[in-house]
């Protein structure tokens, strides 16, 4: 697993990345502690701690609780369904969509979110890996009551690029679909049926609109002219709920990529940029609740312009082909607000409720 901010190893103090398993230098065991967000050393010989079942497939590093006995981790105690480990190939699919999985509910539980399974609630978060055998058919990737259903051919990368260009979109990746999924259950938990229905629909629209309608509408004739205005994405204009989502995955892209970039204590000041716009200083902590959505977003301008360049130097596409109109900036502060409320224990409903409905 790649980065999410740099660790370093108990033992020897050299950095580790967050899907390490062994430090490279002292050979240390390591797991990562999701309840003190730092690698720990296990010792060879038995210990208290304990990785998490998964672990004897490779796909998770995660540490169990103290004392707790053998089982699954805070990350994959929310599987329902995983693919079917018989079949070789499935493994290394399986092992993509964890990485992912798992990225996203690090960012989770540092924001402090309400989070809680299927077994604590009906409709608490789960997830469903699926594969279908008969090609003719298409296994769909969405939310229904809290289960977010992933197509295990999302991760393959060829299959993921090919719907990618025949869908028309920039950007298509394993962890913005789970961050988008996730958007639909955490708009149950945070917004539908509390007081921030009201400023909801004020910036995303009326979320009682029909959504089969609506996402028929969409396929069939596209976004409305100008949507870049008021929308992050062309899918954002299928519906408010589309909305949504689209713009709660692009506030974890900018969480998770600023604490990076602030571990690797990216400092940017190009000589030319005189009215310093693309200019920043990573050196904060993305996760204090205090912090002003327009420190992240001018942070994220500054960085995503920087990463852009660095992708066009090497003949790629654009790390961030998204440009944030002011609407845009004001919806990702709607965002930033539920989670800030969340945290704070102020939002009116953060316990699990029933009649989600079904949403893509």
């Amino acid at each position: 697993m790649s980065a999410v901010r740099l660790f370093a190893c108990p033992s020897c103090g050299l950095v580790v990345f967050f899907g390490n398993v062994r430090c490279e230098r002292c050979e240390t065991i390591l797991g990562y502690d999701p309840e003190r967000n730092r690698m720990i050393a296990l010792a060879p010989d038995g210990d208290e701690r304990r990785y998490c079942a998964n672990h004897e497939h490779g796909v998770c590093n995660w540490i169990l609780p103290a004392g707790a006995p053998p089982g699954l981790c805070r990350a994959c105690r929310h599987n329902v369904t995983i693919p079917d480990l018989s079949l070789p190939e499935n493994l290394a699919l399986w092992s993509k969509m964890e990485e992912a999985k798992h990225r996203l509910l690090y960012t989770i539980l540092r924001l402090r979110l309400p989070l809680f399974d299927r077994t604590e609630q009906p409709d608490g978060l789960g997830f469903e890996f699926l594969r279908s055998d008969d090609p003719r058919t298409q296994i769909m990737t969405g939310h229904a009551d809290g289960l977010i259903t992933i197509a295990l051919a999302e991760a393959d990368d060829a299959e993921r690029e090919k719907r990618r260009t025949a869908l028309g979109e920039p950007y298509r990746t394993l962890l913005g679909h789970f961050r988008h999924e996730v958007g639909h259950w955490y708009w149950d938990r945070l917004v539908r049926d509390t007081p921030s229905v009201a400023a909801f629909t004020e910036l995303f629209g009326d979320a009682s609109r029909d959504y089969g309608e609506a996402l028929e509408a969409h396929y069939a004739a596209g976004p409305r002219a100008e949507w870049q205005t008021e929308l992050i994405s062309a899918y954002a204009a299928a519906h408010p709920w589309e909305d949504f989502a689209e713009t709660w995955a692009h506030y974890f892209h900018m969480i998770d990529t600023l604490e990076t970039g602030g571990s690797f204590g990216i400092v940017l000041h190009p000589r030319l940029d005189r009215d310093d716009i693309l200019s920043t200083s990573l050196d904060f902590n993305v996760y204090d609740a205090a912090l002003p959505m327009e420190t992240l977003t001018s942070a994220w301008v500054a960085l995503s312009s920087a990463l852009n360049s660095f992708n066009r130097s090497m003949g790629l596409p654009d790390a961030y082909p998204f440009v944030l109109s002011e609407r845009v900036n004001q919806k990702l502060a709607f965002v930033h607000t539920l989670v800030r409320q969340a945290r704070n224990g102020s939002a009116r409903n953060l316990q699990a409720l029933t009649g989600g409905g079904a949403t893509c």
